[in-house]
């Protein structure tokens, strides 16, 4: 049967393939890496922001099922749809916030396996930010093997980790039941922890955990069945996350009180120190994280490569960045190029403030999104998957991304305001450059 198969449909690859990328990235960033700063941020209020920022997630990752069954074709997640409802100006803005954003990713994932490979060796803190950039020098060349390799890999990845985390919630269901030591106080939640700021922080960092899912939509071309298909692998890949968020999240905080969490790239091998797990159940955890991480980051430079070269082919970035291997189906350049901008961010603070400078344009983005769909819907563009709900999903989507926008620290907002500006200037100083007639649209009668 396999001699049958044409060129092409050797080349795709299947939902639950296409929903473990999106897993790679959602739960290698966040159950392993990012967790225990939510918890450290909202104590056991950060249950609800899972759920909440879930729902968010759901939401969003339907508009992108509904826009990518419109442009099947596109490779750049929200930047291309944007790009097509909106035009250049927009689109420019939009993909290289994303690119950013993506980009800036792979380092506070990578910094998560830094973290835990050091804690596996028994090394120090000093050593986190070395065996980052080894991880995304290694995985670059992986990512440049072609995208259905990296998918495969990621594939049996995730299904490791995810038996590593049932292991992890089994060893602390034990741990309460036979030794008789439930702690209530262990959910208790600190004066710094309560109200609304500390929820909203929280849900930052959450939301920045679950992004993952819009990497499956930068190759919705490749997956069988074509944007229905994505749009289901899209949705298995947030609503398994979101089931082992809450369910790891709830076994951290029987281990370890939560108003002792702090900032730290390895939560979980924080808790199991705390918790005097043994040395068989450290190491498990420490490898799973290992795991978990590597197929994040993998499937974070596949996402941010395919971004930058679809902004170079519509003619907005120099051709340096059209460099595109048919044969393995890889932007070579876009690769390359993440990997230097995920090296040079690990300089840029701790993980969590590496966390919330990609968040702003993760949230920028969704919000672009979102109004892409509406505007699609006003011009009758309709694709083989419809979101449900319409209009008063989209609505909600834009409410909540307004929200999460206003909850962010002043440091991430003004870096992201800045970075809006710059493109600003920089796309119309290239269109004057260009001598490219100006367009003039009257809004009101």
């Amino acid at each position: 049967m396999g001699n049958l198969l044409t060129k092409e449909s050797q080349k795709s690859i299947g939902r639950y393939t296409a929903a473990a990328v999106g897993l790679g990235a959602i739960i290698g960033a966040g159950i392993f890496v990012l967790s225990g700063t939510a918890i450290s941020l909202a104590g056991s209020n950060a249950l609800i922001a899972f759920v909440i920022v879930g729902i968010i997630a759901i939401m969003i990752g339907l508009e992108l099922g509904e826009l990518g069954s419109i442009l099947p074709n596109a490779k750049g997640a929200s930047y291309s749809y944007v790009y097509s409802a909106f035009g250049s100006e927009l689109g420019f803005v939009t993909g290289i916030v994303l690119f950013f954003s993506y980009a800036t990713s792979i380092s506070a994932i990578s910094l998560g396996f830094g973290a835990y490979m050091a804690n596996l060796l028994g090394m120090g803190q000093s050593t986190h930010t070395a065996f980052a950039i080894l991880l995304i020098i290694i995985l670059s060349g992986v990512n440049l093997l072609g995208v259905r390799k990296a998918a495969r890999a990621d594939s049996f990845l995730v299904m490791v980790k995810i038996m590593v985390l049932l292991a992890l919630i089994g060893f602390a269901v034990y741990a309460v039941t036979a030794g008789g030591n439930f702690t209530p106080s262990n959910f208790s939640v600190s004066d710094s922890q309560g109200g609304i700021g500390a929820l909203f922080a929280a849900s930052i960092a959450i939301f920045f955990a679950y992004s993952g899912f819009q990497s499956i939509s930068t190759f919705t071309s490749r997956v069988r069945g074509g944007a229905v298909e994505a749009a289901k692998a899209i949705m298995i890949a947030i609503v398994i996350s979101m089931v082992l968020y809450v369910a790891v999240a709830i076994s951290m905080m029987l281990l370890f009180p939560a108003s002792q969490f702090t900032i730290t790239a390895d939560p979980l091998a924080q808790v199991l120190g705390y918790a005097h797990a043994p040395q068989w159940m450290l190491m498990l955890v420490d490898i799973g994280a290992l795991i978990a991480t590597v197929s994040a980051t993998l499937a974070m430079i596949l996402s941010s490569s395919r971004m930058v070269y679809q902004i170079s082919s519509d003619r907005l970035l120099p051709v340096l960045f059209r460099k595109y291997n048919k044969k393995t189906d890889v932007a070579a350049n876009g690769i390359l190029v993440s990997g230097v901008i995920g090296i040079v961010m690990l300089f840029s603070g701790n993980i969590f403030t590496i966390a919330a400078i990609s968040n702003f344009g993760l949230l920028f983005s969704y919000l672009m999104a979102s109004l892409a769909i509406i505007h699609f819907r006003r011009k009758g563009v309709v694709g083989k998957f419809r979101m449900p709900l319409y209009p008063y999903l989209p609505i909600a989507a834009i409410v909540a991304i307004f929200m999460l926008i206003y909850g962010m620290p002043h440091a991430a907002l003004a870096i992201g305001a800045v970075l809006i500006m710059a493109l600003i200037v920089a796309y119309y100083t290239l269109r004057e450059v260009s001598d490219k007639k100006v367009v003039r649209v009257r809004l009101f009668r």
